[in-house]
Order: structure tokens, then sequence, then C-alpha cells
């Protein structure tokens, strides 16, 4: 997109917000950086040149703009789609990967070496993994900025290790520092909770997400009150609403919290980062989904916040009614899930870990012994590290692995590289709800029917799948999974 010289200049010059976070604008009269919809004067053709991201114009000598805040754009949605080197790469940076392993640990995991690695995101990007990550953790500590949280509290939840290195950071990426930049010089205590405003890709159902979240609430887990969703994500407790184009988290940090993978964790759950245009584009063209598109045009596919935690939500719901998958993962939690120090309203526990049910007595809870086997298989694979479920590699390889589990088929590792890895394309093939959908309204009910029909849908099967799910009003009887 940033190569197309004349058609970013017109996006900036009419601030389309369609392209928010697609590229970014460097102003080489003013040596600042910033966002195609920045409500400044728009600059002279001969003083523009455009960036993939911040952190290449960041490499280039551009500071940030004050006034549009480039650390407030949504993520660049084409990376979520792609499952080359850089979009992984981009979604481990985005994970953390380069703060707790270093760039040797990030080529480790991509499996190249460092040189390669970084080559490759300059040719793609336009600066390495190294400059990227420093961006994430800089717009980081800026959104934290925001809240009435301690310097060095922002400073250690953004990733840094020091206050100096915090410092040195903020006034690269920023002209200022930390103290100039933060709108209220209030200091005090660690607040009972932070207030953070989610870019969001419009447009965004709202309606669908939630109702899609409520029907799968876990009793002690998590909750849907009043249009807000409420969970627990290990010790800490989060409440995300969504509406008038940005989502609002609320997090009540525990002891043990990880701040930046709590974030991370909500906007794949609610799917902030994809581009509904893009997948308009594709499946509006479909004349079975058009009318769904047209209806629902900001349907999302919700994620996880803990691949482990999903999977073991799809066994539990194979060949049973969601209401009964609910059932199963309550008597989960209640006898594995730990008890929250204090309860938050009917939050009481986090859900169980994989060492927790890798040897965990799972009899009495109406859990099949094939399944109770499926379970222990996963657990143990997760807690050895033999099995990643963060979506990081490659999907087709953690797919396989996960087949080569007991009590793991075809519809069950769709599932999960649907919500836990957030693959864009994978599809539950064997569905009998998916199968029923096409039968009542082209005849074709099979498994291979539905696969063939499905290549039309390519590379957005997942988001085709809840399109059909959420337009069949019928009450599916196959595995649906919680």
């Amino acid at each position: 997109m940033h190569d197309d010289f004349d058609a970013c200049y017109r996006a900036v010059a009419s601030r389309d917000a369609r392209f928010d976070g697609r590229f970014f604008t460097g102003v080489t009269s003013t040596g600042i950086y910033c966002r195609p919809v920045c409500p400044a004067r728009t600059p002279a053709r001969r003083n523009v040149r455009f960036f993939a991201c911040a952190a290449a114009a960041q490499e280039a000598g551009f500071r940030a703009c004050r006034r549009c805040r480039p650390e407030t754009a949504p993520d660049a949605p084409g990376w979520d789609v792609r499952a080359d080197l850089v979009g992984r790469g981009l979604a481990a940076i985005r994970d953390g990967v380069v703060d707790a392993e270093g760039i040797p640990g990030l080529a480790r995991r991509l499996a190249v070496s460092r040189r390669h690695l970084h080559r490759v995101f300059v040719a793609e990007l336009g600066a390495g993994p190294l400059a990227v990550a420093r961006t994430q953790r800089a717009q980081r500590a800026r959104l934290l900025l925001d809240e009435d949280l301690p310097l060095t509290d922002v400073a250690f939840c953004a990733g840094y290790a020091s206050i100096r290195q915090f410092n040195a950071s903020m006034r690269a990426a920023f002209g200022a520092t930390p103290t100039e930049l933060r709108r209220s010089s209030t200091r005090g205590a660690r607040p009972a909770a932070l207030r953070l405003r989610l870019p969001v890709v419009a447009p965004l159902d709202a309606g669908a997400l939630l109702g899609f979240l409520a029907t799968r609430a876990v009793a002690g887990v998590e909750d849907v009150v009043d249009g807000v969703y409420r969970r627990t994500v290990g010790d800490s407790v989060v409440e995300l609403a969504v509406g008038g184009g940005a989502a609002r988290l609320v997090v009540r940090l525990g002891p043990a919290a990880d701040l930046a993978g709590i974030v991370r964790g909500v906007r794949a759950l609610a799917d902030l980062d994809t581009d509904p245009a893009a997948v308009g584009a594709v499946l509006g063209g479909d004349p079975l989904l058009a009318p769904m598109v047209a209806a629902r045009p900001g349907l999302r596919v919700p994620g996880s916040v803990d691949g482990f935690e999903c999977a073991v939500r799809a066994v539990l719901g194979q060949q049973v009614s969601v209401a009964g998958a609910i059932t199963l993962a309550t008597r989960l939690v209640r006898r594995h899930g730990q008890a929250l120090a204090a309860p938050d309203g009917t939050l009481t526990h986090r859900f169980p870990t994989p060492e927790a049910l890798t040897d965990a007595d799972l009899s009495g809870l109406g859990i099949t012994g094939t399944r109770i086997q499926a379970l222990r298989a996963l657990a143990s694979a997760v807690a050895t590290g033999d099995l990643v479920l963060d979506g990081r590699g490659d999907h087709a390889a953690v797919t396989a692995r996960l087949q080569a589990l007991p009590g793991f088929g075809p519809w069950t590792a769709g599932y999960v590289a649907m919500r836990a890895l957030r693959d864009p394309d994978a599809l539950p093939v064997g569905d009998l709800g998916l199968r029923r959908a096409l039968e009542a309204r082209e005849g074709a009910s099979t498994p291979a029917d539905l696969a063939t029909r499905a290549e039309a849908w390519r590379p957005w099967r997942a988001y085709a799948a809840m399109h059909l799910w959420t337009a069949d009003a019928a009450p599916r009887s196959t595995a649906v999974s919680a």
C-alpha cells in the first residue's frame, strides 16, 4: 500500500479512515510522522514520504505526531491474514516474544537465521524486527501514560527493564520525556483499575460478538451483563465494552499480571484487528453469502485469550449442545480451576492450567472416557511445550500436531485453528451446522460438498462459517464448541 504514492496521498488529503493503520506519512519539513487521518493541514506532495509501519518512519528519523498520535492507530489488518515469515514475525513481536527472548529467540521460533529475518523485515517493512519491537513497546508505554499510573509502573508494564531505558526510548520516539508526555502529573498508588481505549477497524458487529460470548460464558470465569463482557485472565479481571468505533477495556490487575499479554488476548478474543472491507470484498461476491455480509458487515470470528482454554472447550463441545458443553466446562472449572483471592461479582475462578489437568481426576464430571484421554493428552502436550497454541507457529503444522493427539479430528482441529490460532482461512469441515446450512440453501450436505464449496471463500473461510452459523437460526445439535 505505501508503495502507491498517489493512492496514499489521496487517502491523506481526504483523511480517509479506511487507511488508518495501513501506512504512515513522514513529513520532511517537520520531521514528524502521522496517521492518514491526522487533522493537521495536508503537507505538500514534495514533503511527503510513506512508510509501511511506524517503526520504519522512526528508523528514517521521524518522530510521532502528538496530534494524531500514531500509537492509537489500529494494527494493519493485512498482516493478520498472512502466514508468511513477516506476518508470523509481526504476530510474535506483538505477543512479546522479543521482549522475553530477544531477536535470537524470535529467529529460533521462526526457524530462520537472524540475518535472514532482518533482511526480509527490512525488505517488506523498511525496518528490522528489533526496531519494530522497540516501536511497539514505546507505543504501548505512550498509551499507558494516559492512565493514572506511576511512571515506574508504566515502564515495567510496557516491558522496559529500567527507567533509564524507558526515558531514552520515549524521547527518541516522541521527542519528549514521559513526564512531559503525560496529560496529568498526578502520581499516586497503583489504581484499582486501568481503563484503555483499544482501536478498532470498523465496522464491528458488537451485538453478534457479545451474543456469541454470552451464549458460551462459563460460570465463575466469564459473564456478560448490560452489554459488558467480563472474565478472569490469570489473576486479573477484564471488562470489555464495544461501541462507538472503539473498544473500552477495564483491567483490574492481579499481582502477577502481564498487561501487554492481557491486551493482546482481549484483542484476539474480540477480533479487533480484522479488516471487514477485505472480508466483504471476497465473501460479498458469493451469491450464498452476499446477503449475510450485507446484513452483518462487521461480523467477527471471536478468538480466545488463551489457546489451551479454547482447545479444552473444543473437546468438551464435541457431540453435545452448547449448553451441555458449558455445563461440563463449569464443572471442570469448579474442581480444577484456581479460585481468585477475592471474588469479583460472579467471577470466582481462573480457567484450569495445562499443569492442573495433566494428571487431574476428571471422573464424575460427566466427561466421557475418550474425551478425558483427549484432555490429558492435550494438557500434557501444552505443559511440556510440545504443542504451542498461541497462533505464532505455522498453522498447518500446529493443526497437524493437534490431529495427532487422541480425540482430535478435523472438526476439533479446525475449530481451534479458527479461534485459538486466529487462522482466517480455517474451516471445521465436518461441522453439521455448516453442512445443514449449505444443504438448506444449495442442496449439498456432505463434508466433501462443503470443502468444495468453501474454496470460493478463501482466504476467509472462518468468516464464511461465522456468517452461516449466525444466519442459521435453527439450533444445531452437533459439535459446537464452547
